[in-house]
């Protein structure tokens, strides 16, 4: 049979496998928004073969949805072909009626036939499988073939999370990886955890002159996802700022509305400078809240990026002494609370770097005009409902929350501890800084300043 087709043995997997346009179609399903489950059924398979695929796929198709090339015979063409043939047509009488050389015909009934029988038996389902069996490419993945990149991915994704000395910070103790999505409400292992994305386009700044030092995102994405890639292991997508074991869509937070809020410190009162974000020094804030009444603040600057925690230690009595209506706030970030904690975080920031604060509804800066007194900070408050207007700090809030999930005690954590996770976060590379660190970002400008301030004094 080797000798009759020209081509090495096949061991038969059983019953052939579904046809790619299948799949293909599967996945174009999905993405039109059908579940794996509507969209198996709809493509004409089960329910549970649909769910696997998406499973074993890490929710993302590992082939290419693009139409099949006329170069190559269809499945409909090699039913035509059988058909024919069984009608005892010749191979120029086959190849005329599909528009087809004869060679191509020749070969597809001598490399594909159905070979079990000990004679060549042409059959379209067989003969289907043959030629995508032979149509695979195995290719190793870059990550196995490079040690030096593959360290460098996965030390940037799973990294430990250091102080500005270098010292570690272990974090919080964790479970296992189960294979399922982040815990809920449960603490999370502290890692680097840089985006695919980031690793990707750091690595030329890193490595200019050295090519073998070059992955795309997706590649990364698709080692962690797709079973089988074996380059990176499954459970490195619990370093991933989602934590989730498939590709689906997230979704929003919604603020809630305080009434401290006047007309003259409204968003639309802000300066036209800080929507542009061309100058330096204007910076969004917002908390993010943790069991037990804790709080962390948070504030970033809309150019740079660069980050500041705010610890907010409870107040001496909380716990102890009995609640008063009306009485003070022990909880850390009452009004009288937030502005100390504020106000000592933005002086460690020169002069020229507090210009304004946008600030969400909360009512724990509704002490807002005595805070602008004490620093000179303009404060700005957002529209009801309107999280895109802090977009920066948003999405800074939501890298944090890899650290701090919500549902947990966020009082434990020393001012130390915040520092080293805000180190981490100014030293991740950022696309919007065109792969700069925010630290980075912001020592340019303290830089340009300086040199500026000499010339002028001269």
């Amino acid at each position: 049979m080797v000798t009759l087709t020209g081509r090495p043995a096949m061991r038969s997997p059983g019953h052939p496998p579904i046809r790619r346009e299948i799949e293909q179609a599967f996945w174009r399903k999905v993405a039109d928004g059908l579940s794996s489950e509507e969209a198996a059924v709809a493509v004409g398979v089960s329910g549970p073969v649909g769910s696997r695929w998406f499973r074993e796929r890490g929710g993302m198709p590992s082939i290419s949805l693009d139409a099949l090339s006329g170069r190559y015979l269809s499945f409909a063409e090699r039913e035509e072909i059988a058909l024919l043939k069984a009608q005892d047509h010749g191979v120029r009488e086959i190849s005329r009626r599909l528009g087809r050389a004869p060679s191509t015909i020749s070969r597809e009934l001598r490399r594909n036939a159905a070979t079990r029988s000990g004679k060549l038996k042409y059959r379209a389902g067989v003969a289907q499988w043959k030629a995508e069996l032979a149509a695979r490419r195995p290719k190793t993945a870059k990550l196995v073939l490079n040690p030096q990149l593959h360290e460098y991915v996965q030390e940037r994704l799973s990294g430990r999370v250091r102080r500005a000395d270098g010292s570690v910070v272990t974090g919080p103790l964790t479970g296992p990886w189960k294979g399922r999505n982040k815990p809920r409400r449960q603490d999370r292992r502290w890692s680097l955890a840089w985006s695919p994305e980031q690793i990707a386009n750091r690595l030329p700044i890193d490595f200019p002159d050295d090519e073998s030092m070059r992955i795309s995102h997706e590649a990364i994405y698709q080692a962690l996802f797709i079973e089988g890639r074996g380059a990176l292991k499954r459970e490195l997508v619990a370093c991933l700022r989602t934590g989730r074991a498939l590709r689906v869509p997230r979704a929003r937070t919604r603020n809630k509305p305080g009434a401290h809020v006047t007309s003259d410190v409204m968003i639309s009162e802000r300066p036209a400078e800080v929507e542009d974000r061309a100058v330096p020094g204007h910076w969004e804030g917002d908390l993010i809240i943790g069991l037990q009444r804790s709080a962390i603040g948070t504030v970033v600057e809309r150019q740079t990026k660069f980050t500041m925690l705010v610890h907010l230690p409870r107040e001496e009595g909380y716990g102890i002494t009995e609640r008063v209506k009306n009485g003070p706030a022990l909880g850390g970030y009452g009004a009288v609370s937030m502005n100390r904690a504020l106000a000592s975080t933005m002086s460690t920031m020169p002069a020229q770097l507090r210009r304004s604060l946008t600030w969400d509804r909360g009512k724990e800066l509704s002490a807002h005009a005595a805070f602008t007194v004490e620093t000179g900070i303009a404060v700005y408050f957002a529209d009801p409902h309107s999280p895109w207007q802090r977009g920066t700090n948003e999405n800074t809030n939501g890298l944090l929350r890899q650290y701090f999930p919500k549902g947990t005690d966020l009082s434990r954590w020393a001012a130390e501890d915040l520092d080293a996770v805000a180190h981490t976060l100014n030293t991740r590379p950022r696309k919007a800084l065109r792969w700069k660190t925010p630290a980075e970002a912001m020592n340019e400008h303290l830089l340009l300043t300086k040199q500026a301030g000499v010339a002028t004094t001269r």
